[in-house]
């Protein structure tokens, strides 16, 4: 069992390694422009301004979903990168020490905010899930273009945004929207 780990961790590092020499490969002013304007879309404060929208548009189903996904997210991507403490990979294009809080690589926040986005929008009237599930990839391969994280922290991102996304919608099933909507601590009139 501890053969198979240790083989499946060196093939992981093995992919970050070469992930990592290929986008340095290909970085050009102009892309890292891009990535770097767009990477923010992932972020805390675009998550607030997101579901934000989603209240004042009056999309009950998407504000609530997203409001458990991630809240989920924050609680759990602050506990997996204070208990990991990955560092983050060489070179990086931004700044990564100090920002929002983040103190190592371990898992992507921003991939996992997006893929819940776009996991929201893949059964909304509301959202377009294309556009969603085309800036989420975007914003995933950003966090790797700029050197904020590895392949792996971004995939195991996009993996939590998806059980975050299927967690609040077992919860809205189970307990009803009211019932969430009832426990948050402001009102709500949605």
């Amino acid at each position: 069992m501890y053969a198979l780990i240790g083989e499946v961790s060196r093939a992981v590092l093995w992919g970050d390694r070469l992930a990592a020499e290929f986008v340095s490969a290909i970085r050009m002013p102009f892309l890292t422009e891009m990535m770097t304007s767009m990477t923010g879309l992932g972020s805390v404060t675009a998550g607030v301004v997101f579901v934000g929208l989603f209240y004042l548009a009056g999309w009950r189903e998407e504000f609530v979903k997203s409001v458990i996904a991630l809240s989920l997210l924050g609680v759990v991507v602050w506990g997996l990168m204070t208990l990991v403490e990955r560092p983050f990979p060489p070179n990086p294009v931004c700044v990564t020490e100090g920002d929002a809080g983040t103190t190592s690589s371990f898992p992507s926040g921003h991939s996992a905010a997006v893929t819940a986005y776009a996991g929201i929008a893949w059964h909304s009237d509301e959202l377009p899930f294309a556009v969603a599930a085309g800036f989420a990839g975007l914003i995933s391969f950003s966090r790797i273009y700029l050197g904020t994280h590895y392949l792996s922290d971004t995939v195991f991102g996009i993996g939590l945004g998806i059980a975050a996304v299927l967690f609040a919608e077992w919860l809205v099933r189970r307990v009803g929207e009211e019932a969430v909507l009832d426990r948050l601590p402001f009102e709500t009139d949605i």
